[in-house]
């Protein structure tokens, strides 16, 4: 069974940094991608950024420059470093896992392609 597991979360004020952290365990292919996708109060769920088993990368317009993802290498783990952060970042984030989706062009913000999901870290921004 796969288990997706979220860390890092927390407060911050407008233009401060966070990193979250995520780690998969259980699962056994070679190939996959790893998302972060965020939700506020009221709104869909949206991605935000991914990045797949062979290091190709994807991000949202709106966090381009100033969040980056990246993965261990040895481990299906994933981090997000959220810089320069604003108040309409503030969301709940979480982290998925997909076995088909690959971010080659940096087209694998879907959600629909994410099959393993974890349960989300609050991120609040304050102006």
């Amino acid at each position: 069974q796969v288990q997706v597991v979220e860390s890092g979360g927390g407060s911050v004020q407008a233009g401060g940094s966070l990193r979250l952290s995520c780690a998969a365990s259980g699962y056994t292919y070679s190939n996959y991608a790893i998302g972060w996708f965020r939700q506020a109060p009221g709104e869909g769920r949206e991605g935000v950024a991914g990045i797949d088993s062979d290091g190709n990368r994807g991000y949202a317009d709106s966090v381009k420059g100033r969040f980056t993802i990246g993965k261990d290498n040895a481990e299906i783990t994933a981090s997000l470093q959220m810089d320069s952060l604003k108040p309409e970042d503030t969301a709940m984030y979480y982290c998925a896992v997909s076995s088909w989706a690959n971010c080659s062009g940096g087209y694998c913000l879907t959600q629909y392609e994410y099959n393993y999901w974890g349960q989300g870290t609050q991120v609040t921004v304050s102006s």
